[in-house]
């Protein structure tokens, strides 16, 4: 299967360079009308790079942390083309500190561009894909919202709650054929200059992702995935749930669950639940299955 997008209609958000513009132009050369973008001229000169191709490009200078703006994006899309098939939401920003010195505001404001900015364009794009009953998006997530990484509290914070916007979405969207996934790129862009060395850097180059965004993309795309990309190597990462163990109620649990972590964390026998009611289903099967055990109480 060789991802292709002819006469589909994308929106790739912080399109004007690295990323974003390496999925533009993948997008675009598979067939794809993209719908480029970005602040200031970034978004002109990657719609013309893909017009001057032989493509169909338009450039947008919305503010994905405006919902009017998005809205008047998304509109400009379909008054050209009447349809979004993908919503890439790469769009986003760095303000790294150690919690201890970061201020609320830069705080806010990466989660404002990072996380509402993808909920501004999903919103936007759903009553549109639900009507076409097809659909692709696809969110920017982080290793460091999955991992972690110091001085960077504010975009894990928006990075891991991107992951749990996909996952209801992708739920919600199902029955509609509205695919939905998260990408945790690893790529030398302007948001990693100055952070790794010259030689890591050049190994990271943005294209060697792209193959992981078509995936996420395309008509076969999966649904609820996190895929993980970086010069060239492909990961998939799992928010799993251990089976556990049931210990009650009663005064000396605390002590019991203590005593007993290692197991509890026992990773063995776990799952990828299928939606979060998993959790509770897993706690109640346990508490009856002790309640029904001989001489348990009542």
């Amino acid at each position: 299967m060789n991802p292709d997008f002819t006469n589909q209609v994308a929106i790739v958000t912080g399109a004007g360079r690295g990323l974003g513009r390496a999925h533009a132009l993948a997008l675009a050369s598979r067939g794809a009308r993209v719908l480029v973008n970005d602040l200031g001229d970034a978004a002109q000169s990657v719609a013309d790079e893909i017009v001057a191709a032989g493509g169909q490009a338009l450039a947008s200078n919305a503010s994905v942390t405006d919902t009017a703006e998005v809205a008047t994006m998304v509109a400009q899309a379909m008054a050209a083309w009447g349809r979004v098939d993908i919503l890439v939401n790469n769009a986003g920003i760095l303000r790294d500190k150690s919690f201890a010195k970061m201020t609320m505001e830069d705080f806010r404001l990466v989660i404002d561009v990072h996380l509402m900015g993808a909920v501004h364009c999903s919103q936007a794009v759903w009553p549109i894909m639900t009507a076409q009953k097809y659909g692709r998006i696809v969110m920017t997530t982080s290793s460091t919202g999955l991992y972690g990484n110091f001085g960077q509290s504010n975009y894990g914070a928006a990075k891991m709650a991107l992951v749990g916007l996909m996952q209801t979405l992708s739920i919600e969207g199902e029955r509609s054929g509205i695919r939905v996934n998260c990408l945790a790129p690893t790529a030398a862009t302007r948001m990693t200059e100055g952070l790794l060395p010259a030689e890591m850097l050049a190994a990271l180059q943005p294209e060697a992702v792209v193959p992981a965004l078509l995936w996420l993309a395309c008509a076969d795309a999966p649904t609820r995935a996190i895929a993980c990309a970086g010069a060239g190597t492909f990961e998939a990462a799992h928010i799993t749930l251990t089976s556990g163990l049931h210990l009650g109620t009663g005064p000396d649990v605390p002590a019991q669950l203590a005593a007993s972590w290692g197991q509890v964390s026992e990773r063995s026998g776990d799952q990828v639940p299928a939606s979060g009611a998993a959790q509770g289903r897993n706690e109640l099967a346990q508490a009856l299955a002790a309640r029904a055990k001989p001489g348990a109480g009542a």
